[in-house]
């Protein structure tokens, strides 16, 4: 089993493999229960925001370790038209959409490390980790 997977993300079928590849890494890493619904949630969420603005894009699923800790990294990017505004839209109740405005915000309260990284004109990129308790 690889401890790395690039899953290109251009339909809902795309969403759901991330999700399945996803939560089948954590169970390798060591994750159980609650967090593997919740690693599975903030990739369902940033896959689903890649094809709502970019279209298409790319997950990537790694392995990493801190010791004595174990993890998982998730990084979504796309070439999409980028986010004018990251502290905007990193606020609850903001959408460009026609959802909650929950999406970023919910990845980041969910994961343990939350980063994004985006320009106009020339995509996102989104980096989570989750480590497992001890």
């Amino acid at each position: 089993m690889r401890d790395e997977l690039a899953i290109h993300i251009a339909s809902d079928a795309d969403i759901v493999k991330a999700r399945q590849e996803g939560r089948a890494l954590a169970e390798r890493i060591g994750f159980s229960g609650s967090d593997l619904t919740i690693i599975a949630t903030a990739i369902s969420e940033v896959a689903r925001n890649i094809i709502k603005f970019a279209k298409r894009g790319e997950i990537v699923l790694q392995r990493v370790d801190r010791n004595p800790r174990d993890g998982i990294l998730v990084i979504a990017r796309d070439d999409g038209p980028g986010i004018p505004d990251i502290p905007l839209a990193m606020q609850d109740g903001f959408t460009t959409g026609h959802g909650l405005g929950l999406g970023l915000p919910g990845c980041r309260r969910l994961m343990d490390e939350f980063a994004i990284e985006s320009s106009v004109g020339e995509g996102t990129t989104v980096s989570m980790k989750k480590w497992v308790s001890s």
